[in-house]
């Protein structure tokens, strides 16, 4: 669904969640064969067994991408993306683990160099079905002003 969201329309601590994933070995496979990481940590089962972990973890750019594939949802004609900042993985996720994501509006400001866009950070948090966090970033995005005033 298409929207019309503008900077003025956000307000701090809105939140909202996403509905839950879970991932599977054929996603960690495909995500090796997408980028070419092929590394044992998430490859190897018996390797793997010898770890600290004792079973394969899901590459963080995998987790990563899953999480930012939840949030999209209605299409925002007056936003983009315009990057993330403090991306963190705390715990593993591991396959057959099922993810959801809380975003919460933390940070608004006018966009420095361009005075009809704001800035508006999204805090990402995804959970795995244990209430742990797999992941913490900052999504920013580039949102136009009503007034441009």
């Amino acid at each position: 669904m298409f929207i019309d969201k503008y900077f003025e329309e956000f307000a701090l601590d809105d939140t909202r969640t996403t509905t839950a994933r879970t991932i599977t070995e054929s996603d960690i496979v495909i995500h090796a064969g997408q980028t070419g990481d092929f590394y044992p940590h998430h490859m190897d089962a018996e390797w793997c067994k010898t770890q600290p972990f004792g079973q394969r973890i899901a590459h963080g750019t995998l987790t990563f991408a899953v999480a930012v594939g939840m949030t999209a949802g209605d299409i925002n004609s007056r936003a983009m993306t315009y990057g993330y900042e403090k991306l963190r993985f705390p715990e593993p996720v591991f396959i057959g683990d099922t993810l959801h994501v809380k975003v919460r509006i933390s940070e608004k400001k006018d966009h420095p160099r361009k005075p009809g866009y704001g800035l508006v950070t999204e805090q990402l948090e995804v959970l795995n079905q244990r209430g742990g966090c797999v992941l913490a970033t900052q999504h920013i995005l580039l949102v136009e002003k009503r007034s441009h005033a």
